[in-house]
């Protein structure tokens, strides 16, 4: 999986970056998904490696403009780019399925491809057989969630080559062995599948905060995770504007991703006023700020890609990262 940042200010676009919108793409599936539309998303699709006609499901954190304001108009073009378009998935907080109603009734666009609408609550909002997608509510001025993205647990790999040691003969029975099943040899000999079968593969977990203060849920939804990714609008001497709209620090955001035990931190949603290289308080700054409590952190950038490599175990117990998914 690989996260691709398409927006990492905040309130408004900048010379320098567009306001919230982060894909989250699936290679082998040829599949990517979007957490939060702000206007002019569909414009810095344009430069990112995903397709709009590779969209399968949106997921809005909360109704404010500079996450949600580019809904539609990306949701327009995916129809008069494709044509008949795969279907979509849209999900995000109460008054999103209205939001939409409305803007159609009063610019209506025709969507050549079926649109579904999904009212979240606190809990499981999508499964599969491979991955589980939880929301939580997070603190902010708004009803505002975040959300988990989590792999299922994967079966060990077949160790073929010990089953050819054995002389055990290929064809159905390396199939009844991997599964992990008990068969019989014509030789007479009786072999128990989960001998051959490595240790089960953990899934990858990627948490989006969506806009928050630092709070318990967010930090219990973030537990354990591979990568958080968390806004942190503001430094920690601006503290008093980070209370009063709601956000969090890059302190804050640092303290709570140690606390939840992730492997790492992505910041993203930026206050403008640290983006002057020669000014008071820069992004590094901010980074470092960080990087003293949580030093694996890292800063988004529009079109910064960041992969979340699976951690495949190894017969001998060691782990490797699996750079092809």
């Amino acid at each position: 999986m690989i996260v691709t940042f398409l927006g990492t200010g905040s309130g408004a676009p900048t010379t320098k970056r567009n306001v919230s919108g982060i894909g989250l793409r699936f290679l082998q599936a040829g599949k990517w998904w979007l957490f939060d539309c702000g206007e002019g998303t569909q414009h810095q699709l344009l430069r990112a490696p995903m397709k709009i006609s590779q969209l399968e499901k949106i997921f809005i954190t909360h109704l404010h403009g500079d996450h949600l304001y580019g809904l539609i108009g990306l949701l327009a073009s995916r129809s008069l780019r494709n044509g008949e378009a795969s279907p979509l998935d849209l999900y995000g907080p109460p008054g999103l399925d209205r939001y939409y109603r409305a803007v159609m009734e009063t610019s209506p666009v025709h969507l050549h491809y079926p649109l579904q609408i999904h009212i979240v609550s606190e809990g499981v909002v999508y499964e599969d057989e491979e991955v589980v997608v939880i929301c939580r509510p997070a603190r902010h001025r708004v009803l505002s969630f975040a959300y988990s993205v989590e792999e299922k647990e994967k079966p060990g790999a077949f160790q073929v080559e010990k089953a050819r040691e054995l002389g055990v003969p290929s064809g159905p029975i390396y199939g009844a062995l991997k599964r992990g099943e008990q068969v019989v040899l014509p030789d007479g000999r009786v072999l128990d599948g989960r001998d051959f079968v490595g240790e089960a593969q953990p899934g990858r977990k990627i948490v989006f905060s969506g806009d928050t203060e630092p709070c318990q849920a967010v930090r219990q939804l973030a537990h354990g995770a591979d990568l958080l990714v968390h806004e942190a609008t503001y430094a920690q001497q601006d503290k008093d504007l980070a209370v009063r709209s709601g956000h969090s620090t890059a302190q804050e955001a640092a303290q709570l991703a140690r606390d939840a035990g992730v492997k790492s931190l992505c910041l993203t949603h930026f206050s403008p006023r640290y983006e002057d290289e020669e000014g008071e308080f820069t992004m590094e700054d901010l980074l470092a700020e960080a990087q003293a409590i949580f030093p694996n952190t890292t800063l988004a950038e529009d079109f910064y890609s960041l992969p979340v490599k699976r951690v495949r175990k190894t017969v001998g117990g060691n782990e490797e990262a699996c750079y092809n998914e």
